[in-house]
């Protein structure tokens, strides 16, 4: 009975600190999600603040507006055109057919132009460092990459963003895709996304590090532009290197591989390994250039 009874009022102590932890942990929990829901809802009102902003500057000047549109709505009719006539004439391309060959250049659209619409300010950037007013972003009580990336949407993207969704929905369908396949397809754009956002960070840190970000855009829009087309048009060891040192192969052409039904287990993990790691060093070398950056009035 003694025994019994020990056991029964270790068990009551137990359980007394077992609730006494838990309830701390899940206080701690949702403490934490209520910090993180606050915060976000803080940078997305800001967000949209900076970005109604920005779309304010677009709607004075309306003449350039259109034209810039048309432009941006011309240039792509006018490359579909091109590739479909080019696959139609020559039956594939690199063993894909016209529908196929056509998802790859809308997914690398959808991935190139959620982009621009959300990354326009690094566009804008070589000036805020030049004129110092990047010293002012530095000043004020928000986060400076995300002032910096984010600081205004650009209306003409988000125009063609629309249309451009339903061609691919449109072209996705008839290539017959399975439930795995769209789900796949869905995970390694928003991995395509990613890696183009590291992109995107990585030209940051080095314009606060050369003042050179204007160049080093137009570099990163032309090696993406490679991969409008599937990569097995290219030869070795071209092939290897846009897909694993340059990553615009897991960034478009795995995704569209992935609807296709295409895409291997190992290039999945490689994919989203290669998004881990290039986040990593793009986060890495913006912390690295903020450490070298001199106020423009020293």
């Amino acid at each position: 009975m003694k025994i019994s009874n020990i056991k029964n009022q270790n068990a009551k102590i137990f359980n007394k600190y077992d609730y006494e932890f838990l309830s701390k942990f899940f206080k701690s929990v949702t403490t934490y999600i209520l910090f993180v829901n606050r915060r976000f809802i803080y940078y997305f009102k800001l967000w949209l603040f900076m970005s109604k902003n920005a779309f304010l500057v677009y709607i004075l000047d309306r003449f350039s507006f259109s034209i810039f549109l048309f432009g941006k709505v011309m240039r792509f009719l006018m490359y579909f055109v091109f590739l479909y006539f080019l696959v139609k004439g020559t039956k594939t391309l690199a063993g894909y057919n016209v529908n196929q060959t056509i998802f790859f250049f809308l997914t690398f659209n959808v991935i190139d132009i959620l982009a621009q619409f959300l990354y326009r300010e690094a566009y804008r950037f070589r000036s805020l460092i030049i004129s110092g007013g990047f010293d002012l972003v530095l000043a004020k009580p928000v986060n400076p990459l995300f002032r910096s990336l984010l600081g205004g949407a650009d209306l003409i993207d988000l125009v063609t963003i629309p249309p451009l969704f339903v061609a691919t929905y449109y072209v996705g369908s008839l290539l017959n895709p399975t439930f795995i396949n769209a789900i796949l397809y869905l995970l390694l754009l928003i991995n395509g996304f990613i890696i183009a956002t590291s992109f995107y960070i990585a030209v940051l840190a080095l314009g606060i590090v050369t003042l050179e970000i204007d160049h080093t855009i137009m570099i990163y829009r032309d090696m993406i532009a490679l991969g409008r087309l599937p990569l097995d048009i290219y030869k070795e060891p071209v092939r290897s290197i846009l897909t694993f040192l340059v990553p615009v192969g897991v960034m478009i052409s795995y995704p569209a591989k992935a609807m296709i039904g295409l895409i291997s287990i190992q290039g999945i993990i490689v994919s989203f390994g290669l998004a881990g790691i290039s986040m990593f060093l793009s986060i890495r070398l913006w912390k690295f250039a903020l450490k070298k950056y001199t106020s423009a009035s020293s």
